[in-house]
Protein backbone atom coordinates (compact mmCIF):
# COMPACT_ATOMS: atom_id res chain seq x y z
CA UNK A 1 0.00 0.00 0.00
CA UNK A 2 1.41 3.44 -0.90
CA UNK A 3 2.97 5.21 2.03
CA UNK A 4 4.17 2.10 3.85
CA UNK A 5 7.20 -0.07 3.32
CA UNK A 6 8.89 -2.72 5.38
CA UNK A 7 12.35 -1.16 5.59
CA UNK A 8 15.77 -2.80 5.87
CA UNK A 9 15.61 -3.77 2.20
CA UNK A 10 12.67 -6.13 2.77
CA UNK A 11 10.03 -5.87 0.01
CA UNK A 12 6.43 -5.35 1.09
CA UNK A 13 4.76 -8.75 1.46
CA UNK A 14 1.79 -9.28 -0.81
CA UNK A 15 -1.40 -9.51 1.27
CA UNK A 16 -2.35 -12.78 -0.46
CA UNK A 17 0.88 -14.52 0.60
CA UNK A 18 1.26 -12.93 4.02
CA UNK A 19 -0.50 -15.77 5.94
CA UNK A 20 1.95 -18.29 4.51
CA UNK A 21 4.93 -16.20 5.62
CA UNK A 22 3.55 -15.81 9.12
CA UNK A 23 2.78 -19.52 9.41
CA UNK A 24 6.32 -20.48 8.42
CA UNK A 25 7.97 -18.05 10.84
CA UNK A 26 5.66 -19.02 13.66
CA UNK A 27 6.41 -22.76 13.47
CA UNK A 28 9.09 -22.68 16.16
CA UNK A 29 6.73 -21.17 18.75
CA UNK A 30 3.54 -22.88 17.60
CA UNK A 31 3.19 -25.01 20.72
CA UNK A 32 3.11 -22.01 23.05
CA UNK A 33 0.66 -20.19 20.81
CA UNK A 34 -1.64 -23.19 20.78
CA UNK A 35 -1.52 -23.45 24.56
CA UNK A 36 -2.58 -19.82 24.90
CA UNK A 37 -5.42 -20.21 22.40
CA UNK A 38 -6.64 -23.45 24.00
CA UNK A 39 -6.62 -21.81 27.40
CA UNK A 40 -8.64 -18.87 26.11
CA UNK A 41 -11.12 -21.24 24.48
CA UNK A 42 -11.49 -23.31 27.64
CA UNK A 43 -9.93 -26.27 25.90
CA UNK A 44 -8.21 -27.58 29.02
CA UNK A 45 -11.42 -28.80 30.62
CA UNK A 46 -11.04 -28.97 34.38
CA UNK A 47 -7.42 -27.82 34.38
CA UNK A 48 -7.00 -24.54 36.27
CA UNK A 49 -6.14 -21.47 34.24
CA UNK A 50 -2.51 -20.35 34.49
CA UNK A 51 -1.42 -17.13 36.15
CA UNK A 52 -2.51 -13.93 34.36
CA UNK A 53 -0.45 -12.76 31.40
CA UNK A 54 1.41 -9.52 32.06
CA UNK A 55 3.01 -7.95 35.10
CA UNK A 56 5.59 -5.45 36.29
CA UNK A 57 8.29 -4.39 33.83
CA UNK A 58 10.45 -1.39 32.99
CA UNK A 59 11.78 -0.77 29.48
CA UNK A 60 12.86 2.16 27.31
CA UNK A 61 11.25 3.26 24.05
CA UNK A 62 13.07 4.47 20.94
CA UNK A 63 12.96 8.06 22.19
CA UNK A 64 14.59 7.21 25.52
CA UNK A 65 11.35 7.40 27.52
CA UNK A 66 10.69 4.87 30.29
CA UNK A 67 7.71 2.58 29.78
CA UNK A 68 6.32 0.40 32.58
CA UNK A 69 3.24 -1.71 33.18
CA UNK A 70 1.55 1.48 34.43
CA UNK A 71 1.87 2.91 30.91
CA UNK A 72 -0.70 0.32 29.78
CA UNK A 73 -3.40 1.72 32.06
CA UNK A 74 -5.99 4.06 30.61
CA UNK A 75 -5.72 2.83 27.03
CA UNK A 76 -6.14 -0.48 25.23
CA UNK A 77 -2.76 -1.87 24.18
CA UNK A 78 -1.52 -4.13 21.43
CA UNK A 79 1.92 -5.69 21.88
CA UNK A 80 4.13 -7.67 19.54
CA UNK A 81 7.36 -9.33 20.66
CA UNK A 82 10.05 -9.65 18.01
CA UNK A 83 13.42 -8.28 16.87
CA UNK A 84 14.75 -5.93 14.22
CA UNK A 85 16.84 -8.56 12.40
CA UNK A 86 13.76 -10.75 11.88
CA UNK A 87 13.46 -11.58 8.17
CA UNK A 88 9.72 -12.10 7.80
CA UNK A 89 7.09 -12.37 10.53
CA UNK A 90 8.20 -9.27 12.48
CA UNK A 91 8.12 -6.71 9.64
CA UNK A 92 4.93 -8.31 8.33
CA UNK A 93 3.20 -8.09 11.72
CA UNK A 94 4.39 -4.53 12.30
CA UNK A 95 3.15 -3.54 8.86
CA UNK A 96 -0.26 -5.05 9.65
CA UNK A 97 -0.34 -3.26 13.02
CA UNK A 98 0.50 -0.03 11.17
CA UNK A 99 -2.40 -0.59 8.80
CA UNK A 100 -4.78 -1.07 11.72
CA UNK A 101 -3.54 2.12 13.38
CA UNK A 102 -3.96 4.00 10.10
CA UNK A 103 -7.51 2.68 9.78
CA UNK A 104 -8.30 3.95 13.28
CA UNK A 105 -7.75 7.54 12.24
CA UNK A 106 -7.59 9.97 15.18
CA UNK A 107 -8.54 7.16 17.57
CA UNK A 108 -5.04 5.75 17.11
CA UNK A 109 -3.93 8.46 19.57
CA UNK A 110 -5.99 6.65 22.24
CA UNK A 111 -4.19 3.30 21.84
CA UNK A 112 -0.82 1.96 22.96
CA UNK A 113 1.05 -0.03 20.31
CA UNK A 114 4.33 -1.63 21.40
CA UNK A 115 7.02 -3.64 19.67
CA UNK A 116 9.06 -5.28 22.44
CA UNK A 117 12.47 -6.68 21.51
CA UNK A 118 13.45 -10.25 22.33
CA UNK A 119 17.01 -9.49 21.18
CA UNK A 120 18.55 -6.96 23.60
CA UNK A 121 22.08 -7.66 22.33
CA UNK A 122 21.38 -5.96 19.02
CA UNK A 123 18.21 -3.94 19.55
CA UNK A 124 19.42 -0.73 21.18
CA UNK A 125 17.16 2.32 21.37
CA UNK A 126 18.97 3.79 18.36
CA UNK A 127 18.45 0.61 16.33
CA UNK A 128 14.77 0.49 17.31
CA UNK A 129 14.28 4.14 16.34
CA UNK A 130 15.83 3.61 12.92
CA UNK A 131 13.87 0.40 12.31
CA UNK A 132 10.48 1.80 13.31
CA UNK A 133 10.89 4.74 10.97
CA UNK A 134 9.36 2.46 8.33
CA UNK A 135 6.10 2.00 10.24
CA UNK A 136 3.25 3.95 11.78
CA UNK A 137 4.55 6.65 14.16
CA UNK A 138 2.21 5.43 16.92
CA UNK A 139 4.31 2.27 17.25
CA UNK A 140 6.81 2.40 20.11
CA UNK A 141 9.79 0.05 20.21
CA UNK A 142 10.73 -1.09 23.70
CA UNK A 143 14.07 -2.53 24.74
CA UNK A 144 16.35 -2.84 27.75
CA UNK A 145 19.22 -4.84 29.15
CA UNK A 146 19.04 -8.67 29.10
CA UNK A 147 17.67 -8.84 32.66
CA UNK A 148 14.88 -6.38 31.84
CA UNK A 149 13.96 -8.25 28.67
CA UNK A 150 14.05 -11.59 30.47
CA UNK A 151 11.62 -10.24 33.06
CA UNK A 152 9.06 -8.93 30.57
CA UNK A 153 9.25 -12.17 28.57
CA UNK A 154 8.56 -14.10 31.74
CA UNK A 155 5.67 -11.83 32.76
CA UNK A 156 3.99 -12.22 29.37
CA UNK A 157 4.99 -15.89 29.05
CA UNK A 158 6.76 -15.26 25.76
CA UNK A 159 8.99 -17.96 24.29
CA UNK A 160 12.27 -16.63 22.86
CA UNK A 161 15.43 -18.56 22.05
CA UNK A 162 18.62 -17.66 20.21
CA UNK A 163 19.30 -19.90 17.21
CA UNK A 164 22.95 -19.73 16.00
CA UNK A 165 23.52 -19.58 12.26
CA UNK A 166 25.22 -22.53 10.62
CA UNK A 167 27.99 -20.29 9.34
CA UNK A 168 29.54 -17.26 11.01
CA UNK A 169 28.66 -15.56 14.27
CA UNK A 170 25.17 -14.42 13.24
CA UNK A 171 21.98 -15.75 14.80
CA UNK A 172 18.20 -15.57 14.60
CA UNK A 173 15.59 -15.60 17.35
CA UNK A 174 12.86 -18.19 17.58
CA UNK A 175 9.97 -16.49 19.37
CA UNK A 176 6.25 -16.34 20.08
CA UNK A 177 4.52 -14.42 17.31
CA UNK A 178 1.19 -13.47 18.88
CA UNK A 179 -0.25 -9.96 19.06
CA UNK A 180 -1.23 -9.41 22.70
CA UNK A 181 -4.39 -7.37 23.33
CA UNK A 182 -4.57 -5.72 26.76
CA UNK A 183 -7.58 -3.76 28.05
CA UNK A 184 -7.56 -0.27 29.58
CA UNK A 185 -6.69 -1.73 32.98
CA UNK A 186 -3.61 -3.45 31.57
CA UNK A 187 -5.18 -6.91 31.72
CA UNK A 188 -4.65 -9.47 28.97
CA UNK A 189 -7.78 -9.99 26.85
CA UNK A 190 -6.82 -12.32 23.99
CA UNK A 191 -4.51 -12.66 21.00
CA UNK A 192 -5.48 -9.82 18.66
CA UNK A 193 -6.79 -10.98 15.30
CA UNK A 194 -4.96 -9.42 12.35
CA UNK A 195 -6.30 -11.97 9.88
CA UNK A 196 -9.02 -9.58 8.75
CA UNK A 197 -9.14 -6.26 6.96
CA UNK A 198 -7.46 -3.33 8.71
CA UNK A 199 -10.85 -1.66 8.98
CA UNK A 200 -12.41 -4.67 10.71
CA UNK A 201 -9.43 -5.01 13.07
CA UNK A 202 -9.62 -1.29 13.85
CA UNK A 203 -13.33 -1.64 14.68
CA UNK A 204 -12.48 -4.53 17.05
CA UNK A 205 -9.82 -2.46 18.80
CA UNK A 206 -12.12 0.56 19.15
CA UNK A 207 -14.48 -1.55 21.26
CA UNK A 208 -11.89 -1.37 24.06
CA UNK A 209 -11.49 2.43 24.04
Amino acid sequence: MPGWHLGKGIPMTDRATRPLVIFAAFAGSLAIGLLVVLWLAGGFGGVAKPAPIGGAFQLTDQSGQTVTEKSLQGRPTIIFFGYTHCPDVCPTSLFEMSEVLRAMGKDADRVNAYFISVDPERDTTAVMKDYLGSFDPHLKGLTGNPAMISKVLSEFRVYAKKVPAKDGDDYTMDHTALIYLMDKKGNFVAPFNLKQTPEAAAADLKRYL
